[in-house]
């Protein structure tokens, strides 16, 4: 009976899990948005969580793949949303803004995180949410 109440915590975690988000030749240096799923597991419960990236690639070529939520309050900032200010992240909510590598610009405290990243064969895969190293 033991066994069954401390199973989950006994389990292995998946650290640094990536997953397959889109083929590499379909990024480009403008900024898109991609949907993609993740299962996780909370003690015994499995669940599938939908999970959103803006992808483009810097001026090295190099995959910046940032998460959508805003450093200010949480809310989800799109790109060129706002014809004020164009070429920048935008936040709905109270108006932060984030340049394409996610700095920030006005009202958030912090730049936008990023994902981890890898490209194998052809294919950008995304692992877990870190403080932004681009900026």
């Amino acid at each position: 009976m033991l066994r069954f109440a401390v199973d989950p915590i006994l389990q292995n975690k998946e650290e640094g899990s990536f997953v397959k988000v889109v083929e590499e030749s379909k990024i480009t240096d403008e900024p898109q948005e991609f949907h993609f799923e993740l299962q996780q597991q909370d003690g015994w419960y499995n669940s599938t969580a939908t999970l959103t990236a803006w992808i483009r690639k810097n001026d090295a070529g190099e995959i910046v793949a940032l998460s959508p939520i805003c450093k200010h309050l949480g809310c989800l900032v799109g790109w060129n949303n706002n014809k004020n200010f164009p070429d920048e992240y935008h936040c709905p909510c109270h108006g932060a803004r984030y340049t394409p590598d996610g700095k920030n610009l006005s009202v958030a405290p912090n730049p936008l995180d990023q994902y981890e990243s890898k490209i194998e064969n052809g294919w950008i895969y995304l692992g877990a949410i870190v403080p932004n190293t681009v900026v």
